[in-house]
C-alpha cells in the first residue's frame, strides 16, 4: 500500500481516505449511503462513495442517482457531482473499501477494508436509532446483514451503473422516503441539490 502511494498509483490521496468520516463525524450521522469501492481514475476519488471533485466529469452512476433524484423530487440536475454538502448535513458517503489500484476496480478488495467498514456499520447500527441506510447493489446489502432493521429505516434497491440502474435503481424513490421518515422524526430534511443546473 505505502509503495503505492510512493508510486502515486493508489486512490484517493492517502490525505483523503477517511474523508467521509471527517466531513460527517460519527455524531451528526443521520443517513448512511454505502458504495463499493473508490473511483480508480486519476482525479477521481476524494474519500466519499460515489463523489467526485468540483470540475471532474460525473461518472455513469453519479449521473444515474441525479436523475433518480430529479424523477423522485423534481430538483434540477446540478453541474458538479461533489457530494460534499450531502455528507455535512448528515450523510456518511461510505465505501466498502476505501483505496483503490490506479485502473483497477475492486483491487483492494478483500485486504482488510471490509472488517473495518463493518465495524462502522454494526458501531452505527448498534449506538444510534433512527439512521436510513440506502443499499444499493449487491455488496451494499451484503452489508446489511450487521443493520439492527427494528431501529432503523434501510432502504434496498439496484446499483445505479448503467448496467443495473433500470433493474431496480430508477423509480426508487430513496430520496424521498429517506426525508419522509426524517420528517416523521422531527429532522431536518436533507437538501439532496444544493445548486442550480
Amino acid at each position: 500500500m505505502k509503495k503505492g502511494y510512493r508510486n502515486g498509483k493508489v486512490y484517493p490521496p492517502a490525505k483523503l481516505i477517511f474523508n467521509a468520516f471527517n466531513l460527517c463525524p460519527f455524531d451528526k450521522v443521520r443517513v448512511v449511503i454505502i458504495g463499493q469501492d473508490p473511483y480508480h481514475g486519476r482525479g477521481q476519488a476524494h474519500g466519499l462513495c460515489f463523489s467526485v471533485p468540483d470540475g471532474v466529469p460525473m461518472p455513469p452512476s453519479l449521473k444515474n442517482i441525479f436523475k433518480e433524484i430529479n424523477s423522485d423530487l423534481g430538483l434540477p440536475i446540478p453541474k458538479s457531482g461533489n457530494l460534499e454538502h450531502w455528507a455535512r448535513q448528515g450523510v456518511l458517503l461510505l465505501n466498502t473499501t476505501l483505496t483503490v489500484r490506479e485502473g483497477s476496480p475492486t483491487s483492494h478488495c478483500g485486504r482488510g477494508w471490509e472488517r473495518f467498514t463493518d465495524a462502522v456499520i454494526k458501531k452505527l447500527s448498534d449506538e444510534k436509532e433512527g439512521l436510513v441506510f440506502l443499499l444499493w447493489g449487491r455488496h451494499a446489502k451484503e452489508k446489511g446483514k450487521v443493520i439492527d432493521r427494528s431501529k432503523h429505516l434501510v432502504l434496498e434497491a439496484a446499483h445505479p451503473s448503467p448496467f443495473s440502474a433500470t433493474a431496480g435503481f430508477f423509480d426508487c424513490k430513496h430520496f424521498s422516503k429517506t426525508n419522509d421518515y426524517l420528517a416523521a422524526r422531527g429532522e431536518k430534511l436533507i437538501c439532496w441539490v444544493s445548486e442550480k443546473p
